[in-house]
C-alpha cells in the first residue's frame, strides 16, 4: 500500500500491516520497541505487527532529526553570556550566508559539554490499532466518501488522498458536493464524468484552477492556455450543454470573464442552447441575480432585494449578505423579513455565520478580512477609501439577534439525528472542520481553533526541521488582546534567552537538514511578560523557496520542566506535521497563556514573506475563541436524540480517549475530521 494512505491512517492512530512480508516472528520485541521508542501502545491487531512499523513510526514522529545549533539546548544556551550567543550567531552567518558554506551543520563554538540522563519523563501513551490492507482500503473508502460529502474545499492532504484513492481503486463516484473539489479532480484526471456534479458557471472555477496550477497565474483575465487545455474546456462546456446544465443567470455574474474565455478558446456553438448562451455573454444585457439584487438595494427596497436573492440563489445567499441587508433596513418589519429567511439547510453556512456574528464587534477603524484562495489564507485590511464607503455596519444588538436565530436554525436542522449519544466533557475543547483548506496534514493535527491542555508541570517545546533548503525560521510572538505584539525570533533572542523562553539557535545546513526549537515555560513566561495574553508560532522559509519545494516538518512536544537533555524526544511528541504549501509562510499554533492551552491555527498564508513579524496578527484572535461559540460537544448535543452519561447505553460515543464499546457503536474522536464533515453536511 502506498505511503500516502499509510501516513493518512497513521494520523488516525492506525498502522497498516504488510501481510506480504509474512508473520512477524519477533512480535513481542516489535511491540516493546514501539512502546519504548515512541510510547505507542497497540490496543487492537497485535498479531498483525511488523518490524517495518518501527521505521515508519520514526518517519512520522521524527526519531532521526537534525541537531540544533546548540546541542545541549536548553541548559547550555542559558549558561552562555549574551555576547557569546551573539558572536556564535555572527560567525555562523558569515560562514553560511557570507561564504556560502553549507557543507556541514553549524554548531556553537562556545557551548560547554553537557550530559544527558536516561529517559524518565512522564509522557502520554499513544493508543494505536493495526489493520490489514483490506481493512485499510475499507477505512479509506469510508473516509473518501465522507470527504466528498463536504461542500467546502479540501486541504491539499485531503485532496491528494481522494484523488489517489479514486485513481488507484477505480472508484465510481456518486457525488462530489464541493464544486472546488470537483473541478480540481476534473482538471487533474481529465475525466468528463465529473461534469455530472457541476453547472456551466463552475467552468470559470475550472479555468481559474488551471490557470493557477498549470500556469502559475492568478489573473484569469489574462489567459494563455495551451491548445490541449482549450480543447478540454470546450469539451466540458459541450458536455454541460448536452446535459442541460447551463445556469445562464449565474454566468452573467462573470460576463466579462466569460467573454474573454470564449474568445480565447475560440468556442464554436454546437447547439441552439450553446448559441443562445454565447450571444448572451457577448451581448449588452446583464440578467444576473446580483444585478437585480443590487438594483433593489439601490432603491432601498429591502424586501424585494431579499426575494430576488432567495429565489435566484437560495437562502444561503441571503445569509452571506446578512450584514449588508440588515445595515440597510429602515424598520423592524424589514429586519424581521430578512431574519425570516434564515431557513437554509446548509449547516456549514449557518455555523460559519454563527462564529462570525457571535464574535461581532462594532469597529470604527479599518477591519481585516481573511479568506482562502488556492488553499492559502489571504488577508485584506480596509483602505481609508473603503472605510468611508463601508456598507455593512450593524449594531452589537443586531448581531446578537442574528446569533440567536442562527442557533435556532441549526437546532432545527440537526436535532435528534443520532439517537443516544455519550459526549466526553473534553470535547468542548475541539472545534468543527468548517474551513480547513489552508491546513497542513500529519500526526496530531486538529481542526483550527481546537484547544489542548498543557499540564502545569510541563513546558512546551515547539520545533521545526528541514531539508533541501538553506534556512527555515521558527519564530513566536507574544500577543496582547489589543493586538500589540512582542517578537521572539533569530533577530531578537540573542538578548532575551531566559527560563521563560529559550531559543535553540538559527542553524542553517542546506540539503543536510537543519532544525530550530523554542522552549516555553508558561508560568515563567507570564511572570516575565505579564502583558501578553497569547503566543503565536510561525514558520517561514528565509531562503525564499516555497515550502512545497523542500522538506519541512513542524510540531510540538510537552516536556518536563527538568527534561532528560535530549532535544528531540519522540515519546513526548504531541504533533508532527508536514508543511508543504505553495508559500513561504505558515501560522502553526498559539498558546492561551491564561488557560495553559495550545490553540491550533495551522494556516498557510499567501505571499512570499521571508521574515516573520511583517504583518498584522490581530485577526488571529478570532480563531482563539471559536470553541466558545460552538464545539464538538455542543454540536453533538444538538444532534443527539438523547445525551446519555453511560457509555454502555450509547449508540454513538464522542471522546478523545481509548474506550471499550459494544459492537455496532460508532466512536467519533477529535481527529475524525472525515466523519464530522459528513455529519455537518448531512
Amino acid at each position: 500500500m502506498k505511503d500516502v494512505y499509510k501516513k493518512y491512517l497513521f494520523s488516525k492512530h492506525v498502522f497498516v500491516s504488510d501481510e506480504a512480508a509474512g508473520e512477524e516472528k519477533n512480535q513481542l520485541e516489535v511491540l516493546f520497541s514501539l512502546a519504548n521508542l515512541f510510547n505507542i501502545r497497540i490496543v487492537k491487531g497485535q498479531k498483525l505487527v511488523r518490524d517495518g512499523m518501527i521505521r515508519f513510526a520514526s518517519e512520522c514522529l521524527g526519531e532521526d532529526v537534525p541537531e540544533p545549533f546548540y546541542k545541549g539546548f536548553p541548559k547550555s544556551v542559558r549558561k552562555l553570556t549574551k555576547e557569546k550567543r551573539l558572536l556564535d550567531q555572527l560567525i555562523h552567518y558569515v560562514t553560511t550566508y557570507g561564504f556560502g558554506n553549507f557543507s556541514e551543520a553549524g554548531h556553537s563554538l562556545f557551548e560547554e559539554t553537557f550530559e544527558r540522563t536516561a529517559f524518565k519523563e512522564d509522557a502520554e501513551i499513544k493508543d494505536f490499532s493495526i489493520v490489514s490492507e483490506g481493512e485499510a482500503v475499507n477505512l479509506l473508502g469510508g473516509m473518501v466518501n465522507n470527504l466528498l460529502a463536504g461542500t467546502r474545499p479540501l486541504s491539499d492532504e485531503q485532496y491528494e488522498l481522494v484523488k489517489s484513492f479514486i485513481q488507484d481503486y477505480n472508484v465510481v463516484i456518486e457525488n462530489v458536493a464541493s464544486k472546488n473539489t470537483c473541478v480540481k479532480l476534473m482538471m487533474d484526471m481529465r475525466d468528463l464524468r465529473f461534469a455530472e456534479f457541476i453547472v456551466m458557471s463552475d467552468v470559470i472555477k475550472l479555468v481559474d484552477e488551471m490557470n493557477f496550477q498549470l500556469y502559475g497565474s492568478e489573473n484569469i483575465k489574462k489567459l494563455n492556455l495551451k491548445n490541449q487545455d482549450r480543447k478540454f474546456i470546450t469539451a466540458v462546456m459541450d458536455k454541460l450543454f448536452e446535459k442541460g446544465r447551463c445556469d445562464i443567470r449565474n454566468c452573467f455574474e462573470k460576463k466579462k470573464i466569460w467573454n474573454g474565455l470564449l474568445h480565447h478558446i475560440h468556442y464554436k456553438a454546437r447547439s441552439a442552447e450553446a448559441e443562445s448562451f454565447v450571444n448572451a455573454m457577448r451581448g449588452d444585457g446583464n440578467q444576473s441575480v446580483f444585478s437585480g439584487f443590487e438594483k433593489a438595494m439601490t432603491e432601498r427596497n429591502i424586501m424585494s432585494a431579499v426575494e430576488v436573492l432567495k429565489s435566484g440563489k437560495g437562502s444561503a445567499a441571503v445569509l452571506r449578505n446578512l450584514s449588508y441587508l440588515i445595515s440597510r433596513c429602515s424598520s423592524e418589519e424589514e429586519v424581521q423579513f430578512v431574519l425570516d429567511c434564515i431557513d437554509t439547510k446548509n449547516n456549514i453556512v449557518l455555523i460559519q455565520l454563527l462564529i462570525r456574528f457571535a464574535q461581532y464587534r462594532e469597529e470604527s477603524g479599518p477591519r481585516t478580512f481573511g479568506f482562502t484562495k488556492h488553499n492559502k489564507m489571504k488577508f485584506h485590511t480596509e483602505t481609508e477609501d473603503e472605510l468611508k464607503k463601508r456598507k455593512s455596519d450593524i449594531t452589537a444588538e443586531q448581531a446578537g439577534i442574528i446569533t440567536e436565530r442562527l442557533k435556532e436554525s441549526l437546532k432545527a436542522n440537526l436535532g435528534g439525528k443520532l439517537g443516544k449519544v455519550y459526549i466526553d466533557p473534553n470535547m468542548k475543547n475541539y472545534a468543527l472542520p468548517i474551513q480547513e483548506t489552508a491546513s497542513q496534514g500529519g500526526f496530531g493535527v486538529l481542526t483550527r481553533g481546537s484547544r489542548i491542555r498543557i499540564p502545569e508541570t510541563k513546558k512546551l517545546r515547539a520545533f521545526t526541521y528541514w531539508e533541501k533548503v538553506d534556512d527555515i525560521d521558527l519564530s513566536c510572538f507574544g500577543l496582547e488582546e489589543s493586538g500589540n505584539r512582542r517578537e521572539f525570533s533569530w533577530r531578537t533572542m540573542a538578548e532575551n534567552q531566559s527560563e521563560a523562553i529559550t531559543y535553540s539557535g538559527d542553524e542553517t545546513s542546506g540539503y543536510k537538514g537543519g532544525s530550530e526549537y523554542f522552549d516555553i515555560d508558561i508560568a515563567e513566561f507570564k511572570k516575565l511578560y505579564p502583558e501578553a495574553r497569547y503566543m503565536v508560532f510561525c514558520n517561514n522559509v528565509y531562503s525564499g523557496l516555497p515550502f512545497g519545494k523542500c522538506f519541512c516538518k513542524a510540531g510540538y512536544m510537552t516536556r518536563d520542566i527538568e527534561d532528560t537533555g535530549a532535544i528531540y524526544e519522540p515519546k513526548t511528541v504531541k504533533s508532527a506535521f508536514m508543511i508543504n504549501c505553495d508559500s513561504t509562510f505558515a501560522y502553526l499554533f498559539g498558546i492561551d497563556l491564561d488557560k495553559n492551552e495550545l490553540i491550533w491555527l495551522n494556516m498557510a498564508r499567501t505571499g512570499s514573506m521571508a521574515v516573520a513579524g511583517m504583518t498584522d496578527m490581530t485577526f488571529l484572535i478570532d480563531y482563539f475563541h471559536v470553541t466558545e461559540v460552538i464545539n464538538m460537544h455542543s454540536f453533538f448535543e444538538l444532534m443527539a436524540a438523547e445525551v446519555v452519561d453511560d457509555i454502555s447505553a450509547a449508540d454513538v460515543v464522542v471522546t478523545d480517549k481509548n474506550v471499550e464499546c459494544a459492537e455496532g457503536v460508532e466512536v467519533i474522536r477529535e481527529y475524525d475530521i472525515e466523519k464530522l464533515t459528513a455529519l455537518i453536511n448531512k
